[in-house]
């Protein structure tokens, strides 16, 4: 089961991330981020404090938004993610497209 909620959060735009993030909820959780994509006057903060696991495919929607946030010269913060999902960002080449907060 997969949680994911945006909201304005002191002039950020947060997408609050809560279980798998896995293939099967994939397009859904994309479909859901489309804001963060579209975004251009608001800092974008992926909180990850709930995200129990990501796939590939999960890796695939934060590239995606990565890409469209540096497009308009603005960073992505994540917030919250454990070491082992982290592991996983590191693994996959992804530490340095993000800012940790």
């Amino acid at each position: 089961m997969m949680k994911t909620t945006i909201q304005e959060q002191d002039g950020q735009l947060v997408a609050i991330l809560e279980g798998r993030l896995d293939t099967a909820v994939s397009e859904d959780v994309e479909e859901t981020l489309v804001p963060l994509r579209d975004c251009v006057d608001k800092d974008i903060v992926i909180d990850c404090t709930g995200l129990t696991y990501i796939s590939s495919s999960g890796l695939r929607i934060f590239l995606r938004i990565v890409k469209s946030a540096r497009a308009k010269k603005k960073p992505v913060y994540i917030k919250g993610m454990s070491a082992n999902l982290r592991s996983i960002l590191s693994m996959a080449g992804f530490l340095n497209l993000f800012v940790f907060i």
